[in-house]
């Protein structure tokens, strides 16, 4: 993706600092913010008092009230940090953005822009594109940095890179491992899963689909495992359709074909949050213990070295493409 901002060198200024705007879709800090997150996701619309007692209860079923999910993310970038300092010492400076909760992306690129940053680098804790997801937030970084002057690339999707699989193929052999020294592998279905989107992006040649699809496949294949589908989960409330089939249904398909054995591979997220906890850990629990299945799931990412790394490496190749792009490489 080109540059935004005044036509530069990469390194024509003195602070050759390079920006890593860091951004995820974001969580409440605590009870009491839920209803000004909820709002903000709504864009602007506040929830009304069922909807928000709704999401209020799914966060208080988690985390009783106490909320260790917004230091995952935290955690997550103070990790990238430390990577990219592995890589070249004192040339990153990461800062974090955030879709719906404080700082938001925006105060993201503008404390960037106040330390003197003048090149940056966006990536997204979510390692496959689609215009809804990525897409949105680039677009609103993109608006900003062009705003202040401030030039901008950004890692679009990393979710093919080596190292990404590397971890995730390790948690699900370690997944599998749950089940028992007596049962073999083939005998548990590997249910490789991703927040749903509205439908209509198949309508656009939304590469999300066919990135999540590609994911599970070369995961599949790293961990040895040929017994395994694909579901989508955490589908909005809306009117429209939105992509199928559930994760609900794809269990009680699955317990109707003769399953006995799942393993919950949610892998287009990258952190324990309420997609994971809830979704997962407690509704489709609880809908697997009625069905008679043995539900488990793989560990997140969260902090793995691999998966910092993963990030790193994104966002340093993506600095020297720039580099290389303006003759400096």
């Amino acid at each position: 993706m080109p540059w935004l901002g005044a036509a530069r060198r990469w390194d024509s200024v003195a602070d050759n600092r390079i920006g890593v705007l860091v951004m995820s879709y974001g969580t409440p800090e605590s009870m009491d913010d839920i209803e000004t997150y909820y709002t903000h996701i709504r864009r602007g619309h506040p929830p009304t008092p069922e909807q928000l007692q709704d999401l209020s209860s799914r966060y208080e079923a988690i985390v009783g009230g106490v909320f260790p999910l917004r230091a995952n993310t935290d955690r997550q970038v103070a990790g990238l940090q430390a990577a990219l300092d592995e890589v070249d010492p004192g040339r990153y400076v990461c800062y974090q953005g955030l879709k719906h909760a404080r700082p938001y992306i925006e105060d993201g690129v503008q404390r960037m822009a106040d330390d003197g940053i003048r090149e940056a680098v966006g990536i997204v804790l979510a390692p496959h594109y689609s215009v809804m997801s990525v897409g949105s937030y680039i677009k609103r970084a993109e608006e900003q940095a062009q705003a202040l002057g401030l030039q901008i690339r950004f890692v679009e999707s990393y979710h093919l890179h080596p190292k990404l699989l590397l971890a995730l193929s390790d948690r699900v052999k370690r997944g599998l491992a749950r089940f028992g020294a007596d049962t073999a592998p083939a005998e548990v279905h590997v249910l490789f899963s991703a927040h749903s989107l509205p439908a209509r992006i198949t309508e656009m040649n939304d590469p999300y689909p066919r990135q999540l699809l590609e994911t599970a496949a070369a995961v599949a294949d790293r961990a040895g495992v040929t017994n395994w589908s694909f579901t989508w989960q955490s589908a909005g409330r809306t009117r429209e359709p939105w992509l199928g089939p559930d994760i609900l249904d794809s269990l009680r398909e699955l317990q109707g074909k003769g399953a006995a054995r799942v393993l919950s591979a949610p892998i287009g997220f990258v952190s324990d949050h309420l997609e994971v906890l809830y979704d997962i850990d407690l509704e489709a629990r609880q809908v697997a213990e009625r069905l008679g299945l043995q539900l488990e799931r793989i560990e997140m990412l969260n902090t793995d070295p691999l998966y910092l790394e993963t990030l790193a490496e994104s966002v340093a190749a993506e600095a020297r493409t720039a580099a290389e792009a303006q003759g400096q490489g």
